[in-house]
């Protein structure tokens, strides 16, 4: 049955059915938006899987909107890790309901990671848009591009990290 009224959820049978795609995803991941990609305000649900690698990098928006990413977990456990301009850790932190560790705030122009410590972590993401494909990202050159076994190895090292 359809559902009429005006309204978006975020329950368990989302959760479970973006994860099962996270599973079998190349990038063990899934986004499922809540947005429309030319909205003012992004808001969706990333989940994630251990082994899956984000690149470190930052967001710098044009100056009429604020590059902000805002992180909440809702299930599992997520760390995130914070870089300098010359790709030294800064800060770390974990988040996971479960240690009333829940959400953070990272500013334009910061760039971070983040890592999945637990199978089926789920994270609502805020953001304002609208999205720039073209320029939402700007890598730290010295880490390695998805897909790539040296990729793969920066995770375990990352994870090894919150361990």
């Amino acid at each position: 049955m359809m559902n009429d009224l005006p309204i978006k959820l975020i329950n368990q049978q989302l959760i479970d059915t973006v994860a099962k795609q996270a599973q079998t995803s190349e990038r063990l991941q899934k986004n499922y938006n809540f947005h429309q990609l030319s909205e003012k305000v992004q808001r969706f649900i990333n989940i994630m899987q251990p082994g899956t690698y984000v690149r470190p990098h930052r967001h710098s928006r044009p100056e009429d909107i604020n590059g902000f990413e805002f992180f909440l977990a809702l299930q599992g456990k997520i760390g995130v890790l914070l870089f300098n301009d010359r790709g030294d850790l800064i800060h770390q932190e974990q988040l996971s309901p479960q240690q009333n560790n829940y959400g953070i705030e990272i500013a334009e122009g910061t760039f971070h990671t983040l890592v999945a410590l637990a199978p089926n972590t789920v994270i609502f993401e805020l953001k304002e848009g609208p999205y720039l494909d073209r320029n939402d990202k700007a890598f730290l050159s010295d880490f390695p591009e998805e897909g790539t076994v040296a990729a793969e190895e920066q995770v375990k090292a990352w994870e090894a990290q919150f361990a």
